[in-house]
């Protein structure tokens, strides 16, 4: 019989995961390029890169760009979404696509500083998404998120090809939802203030000052979250089995 006292064993398989890091690094940091060019071309059309800055659009009318930008926000989580479940191994598939959408949403930002010198300041606001309302923040908020879902999604994908990532426990999966709940309505917190006078409303307002205190909360209880189901231990049988196989490799004789 095999206690239950045994030291708790998380293995990660770093070595054999890079490969999958640096292919999901490529595709990632190309795709930030064309993220930049595209957001390059639409925010010119629209009269400027600054969105709380002046516009001066050189076309009138100006083509429906909310439906424009909806439908490639959705094409750009497809992809992502495709990729992620193309690279990652088993369970660390929302792994791959998280750390996909990291280095993504990164490099996106990096690039437009180096094409059009914005945003002067991490601090500089955006509108960041448009689903299922608009988010506004400073750029800083979603790059901080950014660097946790590189991290995280990383090492689910050592993980898993380590000693195996485990089946996330519900309580887990609360701690996790609640901090995403906490940051996108920190997000959304303008638009969301503004539904009462109806959705199109919602989506012309802009964004006002951060809530940083809510932000905060939500990134800390979701770092929380993450690091619950990294370093989450095997329970029942294949727990016991690794634990197993661990303690016998370790008295193997030595040749």
């Amino acid at each position: 019989m095999l206690g239950t006292d045994e030291p708790i064993i998380v293995r990660f398989a770093v070595r054999a995961a890079f490969p999958r890091f640096l292919m999901l690094a490529l595709f990632a940091v190309a795709m930030g390029y064309l993220e930049a060019a595209a957001v390059l071309y639409l925010r010119t059309l629209y009269g400027g890169i600054d969105p709380v800055g002046p516009r001066n659009p050189p076309m009138s009318p100006l083509p429906d760009f909310g439906a424009i930008e909806i439908a490639r926000e959705a094409a750009t989580m497809a992809m992502l979404a495709a990729v992620g479940w193309l690279a990652g191994p088993r369970r660390a598939r929302f792994g791959a696509f998280v750390m996909a959408f990291g280095m993504w949403d990164t490099c996106y930002y990096a690039f437009l500083w180096l094409l059009t010198g914005w945003p002067a300041s991490p601090l500089a606001p955006d509108i960041l998404f448009l689903m299922p309302l608009p988010w506004w923040g400073p750029v800083i908020a979603p790059v901080l998120i950014a660097a946790l879902m590189v991290v995280g999604g990383g090492l689910a994908m050592a993980r898993e090809l380590g000693d195996g990532l485990p089946r996330m426990r519900a309580s887990t999966c609360l701690v996790m939802a609640v901090g995403c709940v906490l940051c996108l309505t920190a997000f959304m917190l303008d638009a969301i203030g503004t539904l009462p006078h109806g959705l199109a409303a919602a989506f012309e307002v802009r964004g006002g000052p951060f809530p940083w205190p809510l932000y905060a909360v939500g990134l800390v209880v979701m770092s929380a979250g993450a690091l619950l189901a990294i370093a989450q231990r095997h329970d029942g049988y294949a727990g016991r089995l690794l634990r197993a196989r661990s303690q016998a490799a370790a008295n193997a004789p030595l040749d």
